[in-house]
């Protein structure tokens, strides 16, 4: 496993729309492996493939309660809503106030083909859905109500 170059700032991998993965290969499960790695060195709770550089649709969050991996990943529901602070490893430094749901449902693949679902309140909610809006090249400060703190 290796450490991979986090994206940043205006870097043009951050605004593009990722490709669905297609096929679950060595490529991949070395690139989930790399990212984990690379979201746990850098202090993240999520990382998705762009910031890395790699323009498909895969992330990987751990809020705390052990790693999850998301191949293609959905967002099937969500309820509420709480502003928060947020942050990215793509933006070091600024932090932004956004409103995001309460509660959020994902389906996606897992790192064995398989289609798993996901639910999370809270931290959790906030990272899925932050990760998933990566891969549609929109960053949270698209979203900030208010000022973005430096």
């Amino acid at each position: 496993m290796a450490l991979r170059k986090i994206r940043t700032g205006n870097d043009e991998c951050l605004r593009k729309v990722c490709k669905p993965v297609k096929e679950i290969n060595n490529t991949m499960l070395t690139l989930l492996d790399d990212m984990a790695d690379t979201m746990y060195d850098a202090d993240g709770v999520g990382l998705a493939a762009p910031q890395v550089g790699i323009l498909r649709r895969a992330v990987v969050i751990d809020v705390g309660e052990g790693l999850v991996e998301l191949i293609n990943p959905e967002i099937l529901e969500t309820e509420g809503s709480v502003k928060d602070s947020e942050g990215c490893l793509s933006i070091p430094g600024a932090t932004a106030e956004v409103i995001r749901p309460a509660y959020a449902k994902v389906k996606a693949l897992n790192r064995n083909g398989e289609e798993i679902t996901v639910e999370g309140r809270g931290l959790m909610a906030r990272a899925l859905c932050h990760e998933i809006d990566h891969l549609d090249g929109i960053l949270y400060i698209d979203k900030a109500v208010g000022d973005i703190m430096y």
